[in-house]
């Protein structure tokens, strides 16, 4: 059993043949080493890196305002908002009859697994992909390239 101060260790006669490495005092009943020491560094510092793991779980950074937004990611603004908002989100997470495309080019995997590409995003668009209804009869090759412009400033 660990004490408050994580620095020893309570052990039962019987048990010491399994931590060869520590030194037992029979009288008091502990455990000290100064593995101990070198222990309690190590969980400090794993923990110091989980911390820091966790804290970059939120890293990924919020969209481009729509203020700040070129031209041409204006115009796929205007295109998504006419044609895909129906059934995705643009600016928040969570699905809606589609998945959300938040940071769709900043995941590391499209919702197929296959990697976010600009060839394949356009394919999906235009040729759709399960439930995704084919695009490519109702928008040209330069509203998909401004909602792909605009798609990645998400």
């Amino acid at each position: 059993l660990w004490t408050q101060n994580l620095c020893r260790v309570s052990l039962s006669p019987d048990l010491t043949p399994l931590y060869p490495d520590f030194t037992y005092f029979r009288g008091s009943g502990r455990v000290a080493n100064a593995r101990m020491e070198e222990m309690k560094h190590t969980i400090a510092i794993l923990l110091a890196a989980a911390s820091l793991g966790l804290a970059g779980c939120k890293s990924t950074p919020p969209p481009t305002p729509l203020s700040e937004l070129n031209p041409q990611q204006a115009r796929g603004h205007a295109v998504f908002q006419t044609r895909c908002a129906m059934c995705h989100y643009d600016r928040q997470s969570g699905p809606l009859h589609g998945p959300s495309l938040l940071g769709l080019f900043k995941k590391p995997a499209l919702p197929s697994g296959a990697a976010p590409t600009d060839e394949r995003v356009s394919a999906t668009i235009t040729h759709g992909r399960n439930m995704m209804p084919a695009m490519g009869n109702q928008l040209d090759d330069a509203d998909v390239n401004d909602v792909i412009a605009y798609l990645r400033t998400l």
